[in-house]
């Protein structure tokens, strides 16, 4: 490794959501992996959650600094503590949140003249983060949080002119390497019209356009067509270095890399230890998908109705407050799937469980972690959407993979899913878990699957891309001397 990469220091700066700040403390590991001094930057409450994972980290040898920052939750009109975008419930509290994070430049800025670090990797949500690096002559790095076939959707439709679109027709986005048409019902009414939040979307694309580049966690045999198409026709300098969570090789760094779990990890092992292997439903909606009582009840009939062994993740702000009036759960439910079924309130170790054998297919949100973890376990999918880059996921494991089913679900929803039956769920369940539809998409899931992995040993796309990218950095100059 030659001096200059030896001595450089990268701050993180991930958007104040799960979903963005687990993959960025992998990205973090990954580069002092290779000797780099890492910083994540984040809230105090944000770094108090992700203690423990950034805690393991260190015991394992990688030096993984973090610095808090304080987020102005009141002074936007939003609760004291509100720190993440989890907690936010309503869309104008949404505006709020942004206009917040808004507020972090300065801080920041600071930080950054405090501890001079020569690269920034700030997420997309921080559009002003290209204009902070500019001004200390180090490179901005964006990382979304997503994939390539999202960011090529979502740049071609900031060009286009969506007032006229209907919901009932589908809207044909030119130029991508499939045919890919969108109902009109699954892009958000802010991009319809001019709208505070569409302004946003499109500064971000043009701080982006102007970054050194972008990050992206995922690996080039999943979307070959699409990383050419970002890099090549779309002109954005882009490296794929994902799937980034394979840097955790231990149980126990799989166990304890996202939030507390709610379920001891060894007990869960144990669980699916005694389970025939593909024979157990994983299902689980990330951390930002809210479903009502009358919607948890139809999941849990559907699974009870299918006969099919199951771990099912609600999280607890999806429940009511009382443990004792669980009006979500049919009468005499866990008793009757005793055995059978394993229902865990709260977060669960989701990377372990989906790479246990016993594990044969998953019921997801499609938010970009979650399939980005099943295909590099070869497990295949049960879609259900429902905001984001959820539905081009969905596409690109039902549609272009071939290792997933879709629940049936067209309409974004932010603040509350489409609804769906006991009986659809039940079908779709079996459909994914027993027959020979099942065991194909199993067989192209598994090899999938080892393609993810090869992709970050020494040789592969991912492992290059990185190296790359470091050796790039490796020729930039320092922090300049501020006056």
């Amino acid at each position: 490794m030659d001096t200059k990469t030896s001595q450089s220091h990268i701050f993180f700066f991930p958007y104040l959501s799960h979903g963005h700040i687990i993959p960025v403390i992998d990205m973090a590991k990954l580069f002092a992996s290779k000797g780099i001094k890492t910083t994540i930057v984040s809230t105090p409450h944000n770094l108090s959650l992700f203690s423990k994972a950034i805690e393991r980290s260190r015991v394992s040898g990688f030096e993984i600094g973090v610095l808090a920052i304080k987020f102005p939750a009141v002074e936007v009109g939003l609760p004291e503590g509100c720190q993440s975008a989890h907690m936010v419930k309503k869309y104008e509290d949404l505006q709020k949140f942004l206009k917040a994070t808004a507020m972090l430049e300065q801080p920041l800025e600071q930080l950054i003249k405090q501890h001079r670090p020569n690269c920034l990797v700030a997420d997309i949500y921080f559009p002003w983060a290209t204009g902070v690096a500019a001004r200390f002559g180090i490179p901005r790095l964006v990382f979304h949080g997503t994939n390539f076939i999202s960011q090529s959707v979502s740049h071609h439709l900031m060009k286009m002119d969506l007032t006229q679109v209907s919901d009932s027709e589908p809207l044909l986005i030119p130029n991508l390497p499939h045919e890919f048409k969108i109902p009109g019902n699954q892009i958000p009414e802010f991009m319809k019209q001019e709208s505070e939040l569409k302004r946003f979307g499109q500064s971000a694309a043009e701080s982006e356009r102007s970054s050194y580049g972008v990050i992206v966690n995922s690996f080039y045999e999943i979307e070959p067509a699409y990383a050419d198409h970002y890099r090549n026709v779309l002109g954005i300098k882009a490296w794929h270095i994902g799937p980034t969570f394979l840097c955790h090789k231990e149980i126990e760094d799989k166990a304890q890399r996202g939030l507390a779990n709610s379920i001891d990890g060894h007990e869960c092992q144990k669980w699916l230890d005694s389970k025939k292997p593909s024979s157990v439903i994983y299902v689980s909606f990330g951390s930002m998908v809210k479903f009502d009582d009358a919607q948890l009840m139809e999941i849990a009939l559907g699974l009870e109705a299918s006969g099919q062994q199951f771990i099912w993740v609600v999280k607890k702000d999806e429940k009511n407050d009382h443990e004792s009036n669980e009006d979500w759960l049919p009468e005499g439910f866990e008793k009757r799937v005793e055995g059978r079924g394993l229902v865990i309130r709260g977060w669960a170790p989701q990377v372990q469980i989906l790479e246990h054998v016993a594990v044969g297919g998953f019921v997801t949100h499609c938010g970009w972690n979650s399939t980005l973890e099943a295909v590099s376990a070869g497990v295949p999918m049960v879609t259900w959407p429902a905001f984001a880059d959820q539905f081009h996921n969905e596409k690109l494991v039902t549609q272009i993979l071939g290792i997933g089913v879709g629940v049936g679900v067209s309409n974004w929803a932010r603040f509350g899913g489409e609804k769906v039956k006991s009986e659809t769920i039940e079908k779709v369940v079996k459909q994914i878990m027993v027959g020979e539809e099942a065991e194909e998409m199993r067989s192209r899931a598994k090899k999938l699957g080892e393609v993810a992995r090869k992709s970050v040993v020494e040789g592969g796309s991912s492992y290059n891309d990185l190296n790359g990218l470091i050796a790039e950095l490796g020729i930039l100059p320092l922090l300049p001397t501020l006056n």
